[in-house]
């Protein structure tokens, strides 16, 4: 099969570089207009499903995708983004400021430390990859999964045996990665963003962003 991965477009707290964490943030003006792009980029291929986080920006982004092809969203909960705890609703200076320690230990990349309140990494990238196996499982050709940056990045670094405490990787909004998964995994495309261009929309780097 072909699984496209897509990060949800620039949402209300991306535009802040507030930490979304699951909180159920919108599109900003702009995420709607790359959401569009990304439906009108995949819009002449065979797409036979299309899966999304239950969080509102990700299913703003797949709205376009499955109306274009006509199908209904598949949500699954494990393709929401890290639980952000006490990170979850603020800016990184205000975590600094609140939450000094947490915020050490998170940029140590430990994969195993759980944000307070929140998770972990690695719990971050186990139900990612279980997620995309479960999807893989159901037997589609082509299918679009539009989701979060950390969840993808998770969950893609464990299907490809890429060790937890390396991150090679990250998605800008509204990008596109390409993989096919015919028993093994290869990864033909990563982070596109040629049909944002195409529509003459900025590429913006909020890939720091939870």
């Amino acid at each position: 099969m072909i699984l496209y991965l897509v990060r949800h477009g620039q949402s209300l707290y991306n535009l802040e570089r507030r930490i979304q964490g699951q909180a159920d943030v919108a599109l900003s003006p702009l995420g709607l207009r790359q959401g569009a792009a990304v439906a009108a980029a995949l819009a002449s291929l065979p797409i036979d499903a299309v899966y999304s986080s239950p969080l509102r920006r990700a299913m703003q982004t797949a709205e376009p995708v499955a109306a274009e092809h006509g199908l209904t969203i598949r949500t699954d909960d494990r393709l929401k983004e890290i639980n952000a705890g006490v990170f979850q609703g603020l800016k990184w200076d205000e975590i600094d400021a609140h939450h000094p320690e947490a915020a050490r230990h998170w940029r140590e990349q430990n994969p195993d430390y759980v944000i307070p309140g929140g998770e972990s990494r690695n719990a971050l990238a186990e139900r990612g990859r279980a997620a995309l196996e479960a999807i893989r499982e159901a037997g589609h050709q082509q299918a679009v999964v539009v989701a979060h940056g950390g969840v993808l990045a998770g969950g893609l670094k464990l299907l490809l045996q890429i060790p937890p405490e390396l991150s090679p990787f990250s998605f800008f909004n509204a990008s596109i990665s390409r993989l096919v998964w015919n028993g093994k995994i290869k990864l033909l495309t990563l982070n596109q963003t040629d049909h944002l261009q195409t529509a003459g929309i900025a590429v913006l780097d909020s890939t720091g962003d939870l």
